[in-house]
């Protein structure tokens, strides 16, 4: 039987486009929550990581802050293989028609965007509406190859409500969706897979809407 996680998440007073500084302002008092539960226990390794979540009237706005012994972002082009490398993801379901999309970055900033009903047959996002999607990685935009040691890192992300292009309208939230955040690395030198909400399949997948958690507005 699942623990069934519910979220909360506040709106908040920035103007689209806003810069770095502004969204860290708006998310001072935002509280953080801990992506750490180890699904598989064949990869038990598990990193200290947490997020933040809130929403303006444009966009959502989504913080992680991660500490790990391996680290690496060899992806330098959106849409590329970023799961591979130190790597957090946000997946959503806006709507009741089984849909999802899957956001995932790398420590660079480089992301992967795709919508669809199950891992199989996804339409990947368009680079155009990817370049919208912000981001503000502590560690610079370069790509690099795996470093040994541990490290803290975060990112900053600011994904506009335009980038959920199958379900145009459907946000700034007014009623509870499902999500799930996560954290991997699957060619680190230890590979993890690590989520908010726990996941039930035998072998690390995280395309399982099923899983999902709650995500509600402050009311």
């Amino acid at each position: 039987m699942l623990n069934l996680k519910k979220l909360t998440v506040k709106k908040v007073d920035t103007e689209a486009g806003a810069s770095w500084n502004e969204i860290n302002k708006s998310l001072e008092g935002v509280e953080w929550n801990l992506v750490n539960v180890v699904n598989w226990k064949q990869y038990a390794y598990r990193p200290w990581v947490q997020f933040k979540l809130a929403y303006s009237s444009t966009e959502f706005l989504l913080q992680y802050r991660v500490r790990e012994k391996y680290i690496r972002a060899v992806a330098a082009h959106d849409n590329g293989e970023v799961w591979k490398d130190s790597c957090v993801e946000f997946f959503v379901t806006p709507a009741d028609d089984g849909a999802y999309y899957n956001f995932e970055f790398n420590c660079a900033g480089v992301c992967l965007m795709a919508v669809g009903t199950g891992r199989n047959g996804r339409e990947w996002a368009p680079l155009d509406l990817l370049s919208r999607v912000r981001r503000f990685p502590s560690l610079g935009r370069s790509p690099f190859q795996e470093r040994t040691g541990e490290v803290e890192w975060d990112l900053t992300i600011a994904i506009p409500f335009g980038s959920f292009f199958k379900h145009p309208g459907i946000f700034p939230p007014k009623e509870c969706f499902k999500a799930n955040f996560y954290k991997c690395g699957d060619d680190l030198r230890e590979p993890h897979f690590l989520s908010w909400h726990p996941v039930e399949a035998e072998n690390p997948d995280f395309h399982r809407p099923e899983c999902f958690g709650t995500v509600c507005p402050e009311k």
